[in-house]
């Protein structure tokens, strides 16, 4: 049950964030990365249930944190070209 779940977030929801993020307004591109790591982040959690090991969980959690760190980033940069 996890595995088709993981398959059907990586099918579904992992190309339009692709394509968002590589195209368009850098704030489009902003949100195109949030969904990927999102999906990314909800797929390897789903991959540790099904896999029936919730120490791998750990990766999920580091990924969210990387994660917004990369977002303070992305946006500090999208306002740097602004002035």
């Amino acid at each position: 049950m996890w595995t088709v779940a993981s398959v059907t977030l990586l099918v579904g929801a992992m190309p339009p964030g692709i394509w968002l993020a590589s195209r368009g307004r850098s704030e489009h591109r902003l949100v195109g990365l949030q969904m990927v790591t999102a999906v990314t982040v909800l797929v390897l959690i789903t991959m540790s249930l099904a896999a029936n090991r919730p120490d791998y969980l750990i990766v999920a959690t580091v990924l969210v944190v990387l994660a917004f760190a990369g977002t303070l980033v992305f946006t500090r940069l999208i306002g740097a070209g602004d002035d």
